[in-house]
C-alpha cells in the first residue's frame, strides 16, 4: 500500500477514489448494457439486408487522420451511404457533422458522396452535428425526423446512435459500415467506451439538449440546404 495511504487524510484520498472508480464502472456497465439493449434487432449488417426508408442520417468524422492519411472510417461510411441510395433503400441523406472556421464536415462528406453518384439534390447537410447526441437530436427537432430514419455509421458509434435515438422517441434503425482493423481503430473503440458513459449520463442525468436547435428544414418538400462547394 502506498506511504500516504497510511496517513488518515491518505486513506480517506484512496477510499474515495476506489468509491469514484467503483461508481464510474457501475455506470458504465448500465451504458453498456442499456445501449446493446436499444440497439437489439436494429442493426443490419449489410445493405442488401437493410429495409427501405426515406431518409439515412449519416454520421460525421474527419475525412483526414492528424498524420494526413485517409481517415477509412470516414471513407466507408461515405461507401455505405452512397450504396444504400443506389440501391434503392433510401431516398434522401442527411449528412451531420461539425464545422468551423477552417473545417467543414458535412461539405466534406456531400463532396464525396457527389464524387459516388449520389446527386446534389439528394443530400441535406447538418452544420450543426457536434456530438452524436446533436446530430440524432437534430434530426428530430430541426429535420422532423421522428420515425423511420436510417443511421449510417461503423457498428459500435451505430449502437449509441440507437439508443440516443429510442430514448429520445425516434423510430431508428441502422446499417454498419466497413469496420476499421488498424490501430486507429483501437483508439476509436477507447473512446467509445467514454462516449457511451456521456451519452448514459446525457439521457439520466443532465438531460442534454442539441447546442443549437436551428431553423426548421423540410427534407424532400424544401430544395437542399447544403451550402455550395465542394468542401474540398
Amino acid at each position: 500500500m502506498p506511504k500516504f495511504a497510511s496517513k488518515p487524510w491518505g486513506r480517506r484520498a484512496l477510499l474515495l477514489l476506489l468509491a469514484s472508480l467503483g461508481l464510474m464502472l457501475a455506470a458504465y456497465g448500465c451504458a453498456r448494457r442499456e445501449i446493446n439493449q436499444a440497439a437489439a434487432g436494429r442493426l443490419y449488417a449489410d445493405v442488401a439486408g437493410a429495409p427501405v426508408r426515406e431518409v439515412g442520417l449519416v454520421l460525421g468524422n474527419s475525412r483526414v487522420l492528424p498524420n494526413g492519411e485517409p481517415n477509412l472510417f470516414f471513407a466507408y461510411r461515405m461507401d455505405a451511404a452512397a450504396a444504400l441510395y443506389h440501391a434503392g433503400k433510401l431516398r434522401y441523406l442527411l449528412v451531420s457533422g461539425t464545422t468551423g472556421p477552417h473545417y467543414d464536415e458535412p461539405a466534406l462528406m456531400r463532396s464525396d458522396l457527389l464524387q459516388r453518384g449520389v446527386p446534389a439534390t439528394a443530400i441535406y447537410c447538418d452544420y450543426a452535428g457536434f456530438t452524436t447526441l446533436d446530430s440524432v437530436l437534430r434530426a428530430q427537432a430541426v429535420f422532423g425526423l421522428s420515425g423511420k430514419l436510417t443511421i449510417v455509421s461503423q457498428g459500435f458509434h451505430n449502437q449509441r446512435a440507437l439508443y440516443l435515438a429510442s430514448r429520445h422517441g425516434i423510430d431508428a434503425i441502422a446499417v454498419n459500415a466497413r469496420d476499421v482493423n488498424n490501430r486507429h481503430a483501437t483508439a476509436a473503440l477507447v473512446r467509445e467506451r467514454l462516449a457511451r458513459l456521456r451519452a448514459w449520463w446525457d439521457v439520466h442525468v443532465s438531460e442534454r439538449q442539441p447546442n443549437e436547435p436551428g431553423t426548421p428544414v423540410s427534407i424532400g418538400a424544401a430544395p437542399s440546404n447544403c451550402k455550395d462547394g465542394s468542401g474540398g
